[in-house]
């Protein structure tokens, strides 16, 4: 599976959001080690801001599937190019993050440009133990 590809199923899920107060529709996808790709949008509900960011849809599918390592992370939001997870969600990312891991910023039309995960999020809470 390429970058686009992993553009291509977070820009389905973005067109799937549920964000009737905000009106910003998110999409994200992670691929994982093993290949697979886990894809969510924004869900949001009357007690705005408590929804789910596109990234937490995505990690919750991850999950729900059985886990594995991230690799590669692709967002994308209709009205704003190059869109970053939230400091909430690049926590969240991190937690599941394979060293190395890359971050692909889209427009509508596909990855503008591909950023080392590490980059830009650089210091994030870690275990004791240092995992």
């Amino acid at each position: 599976m390429s970058a686009e590809d992993l553009f291509s199923a977070a820009k389905t899920a973005m067109q799937r959001a549920y964000a009737p107060y905000s009106r910003f529709p998110v999409g994200a996808a992670v691929k994982t080690e093993a290949g697979t790709v886990h894809a969510g949008c924004n869900i949001e509900n009357a007690s705005y801001p408590e929804g789910w960011c596109a990234e937490t849809t995505a990690l919750g599918h991850l999950v729900m599937a059985g886990g594995g390592k991230v690799t590669e992370i692709a967002v994308v939001a209709e009205k704003m190019p190059k869109i970053m997870p939230c400091g909430g969600c690049r926590q969240r990312l991190a937690e599941f993050a394979a060293d190395g891991a890359v971050l692909h910023l889209c427009d509508l039309d596909g990855v503008v440009e591909t950023v080392p995960f590490s980059a830009v999020f650089p210091r994030g809470f870690a275990l004791e133990s240092g995992k």
